[in-house]
């Protein structure tokens, strides 16, 4: 059954993180997304086999040499029927090559023409080089994240992922149904440091209400309470609570045999520091299998800490099929869920190039032209 962006075409230059992860979503969506490679290695090649590129899953790949001039018109002619493209590089980069918003949007006046950057297209730091870390850093989420000694970075999640390749996805979907009412084309540019901004929007408004403190570990989500946080177990393994209603607190004292202990209010923010070494104390009595025994599946707001080997094999992701086998190893499953347009990955990502015969033959170039473009190097042949 096809997924819920059948029938739309996506033209991707090839780039690295938040791009990738946007095709992705629209590809596991059902969207036909045409991944632009460079013919020749490239830092994005270095995983030795492209399988375990998860997020350049569910779409083709043809290679072309952007370099040249001949190259940027076999891209021209990919687009001049596609619905959307996306682009990964630094403000102006586009624009040199001869594919900037421009031009491909006179050669295709419905494209939806996606950006992708770390710092936007304008403003004083746009053409700087960065990466996820210096985006979250701006925005006053790193500040947010770790221990009182200092911030600690939460993977490249917040800006890469969630900040920018969740944003684009987004951006180029609203772009798309636009397009469907108005017939025209518009320019979408999704900027990590914005993202990460918006994705901190609800602790900026516990801020703005004094809510929250520029401390961390001094606020109830940030390791502070100790209602709020995860735990060692006897076995040196972790569990995580989030017992914040009275409701699910009240339970969590209940199973950790506090509950006829005089304790400090919940919200006694000056206890906080002595409950937790208390708790502390109390959840190393057990291991975290005993621990889940006793907890998961309750009100307390509880779930074991899992690594990422462990993860595909919890009895809910295995009811839920949240992981699926894909050329030979676990990976994420397509998300969100669709009960009628079913989404799904539609395999592991292409080799370099895997595909440019078939598509270019789609896109009406002769089996000649072809042939041409892969002698003079303006095509290439599969990795």
């Amino acid at each position: 059954m096809a997924g819920p962006l059948s029938g739309l075409t996506i033209v991707e230059l090839a780039g690295i993180g938040p791009g990738p992860m946007c095709s992705m979503m629209l590809g596991d969506m059902g969207a036909d997304v045409i991944r632009v490679d460079r013919t020749k290695a490239h830092v994005m090649d270095r995983l030795a086999d492209p399988k375990f590129a998860v997020h350049n899953r569910s779409r083709r790949s043809v290679s072309v040499d952007l370099q040249s001039k001949e190259g940027v018109e076999v891209v021209l002619r990919l687009i001049e029927k596609a619905d959307g493209m996306t682009e990964p590089f630094r403000p102006g980069v586009a624009e040199r090559l001869g594919l900037g918003p421009d031009v491909c949007l006179a050669r295709n006046p419905k494209l939806v023409y996606g950006r992708m950057t770390g710092w936007g297209q304008d403003g004083p730091l746009a053409k700087a080089a960065g990466h996820d870390i210096n985006y979250i850093a701006l925005t006053g989420a790193l500040h947010a994240i770790g221990g009182k000694d200092k911030p600690v970075p939460p993977l490249n999640l917040v800006g890469d992922f969630g900040g920018g390749g969740m944003l684009l996805a987004f951006g180029m979907v609203c772009g798309l149904l636009e397009a469907q009412r108005s017939g025209k084309g518009q320019v979408v540019d999704a900027a990590m440091v914005d993202g990460a901004a918006l994705l901190l929007g609800g602790i900026y408004g516990m801020a703005g209400a004094g809510l929250w403190s520029d401390e961390r570990e001094g606020n109830m989500l940030d390791g502070g309470a100790h209602f709020y946080g995860t735990y060692e177990t006897r076995d040196g393994k972790h569990v995580s609570i989030g017992s914040i209603e009275p409701q699910f607190y009240a339970l969590l004292l209940e199973k950790t045999g506090l509950k006829d202990e005089p304790l400090p209010s919940q919200m006694d923010r000056k206890a906080w520091g002595q409950l937790k070494d208390r708790l502390g104390t109390i959840f190393k009595t057990k291991t975290r299998d005993e621990w889940c025994a006793i907890m998961e599946g309750t009100d307390i707001c509880f779930a074991p800490v899992l690594s990422m080997k462990e993860a595909p094999h919890h009895p809910h992701a295995k009811a839920r099929n949240a992981y699926v086998d894909v050329a030979g190893f676990a990976q994420p499953a397509a998300a969100p869920r669709f009960s009628r347009t079913k989404e799904g990955v539609k395999g592991p990502a292409a080799k370099r190039g895997q595909h440019t015969d078939e598509i270019l033959g789609e896109r009406g170039f002769s089996a000649k032209e072809i042939e041409e473009l892969k002698a003079s190097g303006v095509v290439g042949p599969q990795a």
